[in-house]
């Protein structure tokens, strides 16, 4: 799911995570008040420091995708991280402050607060999405205008990618799925256009010289609505039982899909 802001769309997890943080924030100014105590500096590092470590944990295995274009390990709107190594650096710098005996309190009570309020967030929005959108329910057709038969891609783990011509991140992210396409055999990639003609479609994938099969067409959109989409490209990972596994918004880079499609199959 995303939120818009404006121009900026943010996935409800993303935004869900920061909310936790402000109140953690907000939780040790108040306990820290009290006591004199200054906590906002080392919540701010503990965050800091696990993103940037979560990060380059990420980059380094797949330093070979990022060496093409090394201004794209900054560039996290790939969603490329290895959280678990954050948590790990996050801790070790909250261990650090945990030591001074003034700290401990404002800084567990932050944590407590917004640990908990990320919790009950993150669970409510698992019941939210609790009914599972279906592929076949989505009303769409193939470039010739035929209806497009989504039960055939049963069996299959399937990655559906929501996408339009006039999208910069889309048109970014576009190549690497033609790669994937044709390395992956045993995932189904299908490629819903929003909102355009055929003619518009084929006339950009002949421009661009995009060799990907199983674009279909969705000229009303509905499916971004069934699936729970505000902006583009949002791309869904289902599993062979068209089960809906996993969620990204926003464009990926080799790497991130790289990642994204190993733990989708090994999961499977």
């Amino acid at each position: 799911m995303t939120v818009l802001a404006g121009p900026l769309a943010l996935s409800l997890e993303r935004l869900l995570f920061f909310v936790g943080f402000a109140v953690a924030l907000l939780v040790g100014w108040l306990v820290g008040r009290r006591q004199r105590v200054a906590v906002e500096p080392v919540l701010t590092r503990m965050l800091l420091l696990g993103l940037v470590s979560a990060r380059l944990a990420f980059v380094l295995p797949y330093l070979e995708n990022y060496w093409r274009r090394p201004f794209s390990i900054i560039d996290i709107r790939d969603g490329g991280f290895l959280y678990e190594a954050g948590v790990i650096v996050a801790v070790a710098v909250g261990a650090f402050a945990w030591r001074q005996q003034t700290m401990r309190k404002p800084l567990g009570a932050a944590l407590a607060a917004g640990l908990l309020t990320w919790s009950i967030a993150a669970g409510s929005l698992g019941l939210m999405q609790a009914v599972q959108p279906k592929l076949a329910d989505l009303p769409l057709t193939d470039l010739t205008g035929e209806p497009a038969d989504l039960d055939q891609l049963a069996g299959k783990p399937t990655v559906v990618n929501l996408w339009a011509t006039w999208c910069p991140p889309c048109r970014a992210e576009m190549p690497v799925f033609a790669e994937a396409q044709q390395r992956e055999s045993g995932v189904n990639f299908v490629f819903i256009n929003q909102g355009e003609h055929a003619a518009t479609v084929t006339s950009y994938l002949e421009e661009v010289n995009l060799d990907i099969s199983n674009v279909l067409l969705d000229f009303r959109s509905a499916s971004m609505v069934q699936l729970g989409s505000q902006a583009l490209p949002t791309t869904f990972f289902f599993d062979r039982h068209g089960v809906l596994v996993d969620t990204h918004l926003g464009a990926l880079s080799s790497a991130s899909l790289k990642q994204r499609l190993k733990r989708f199959q090994t999961g499977d």
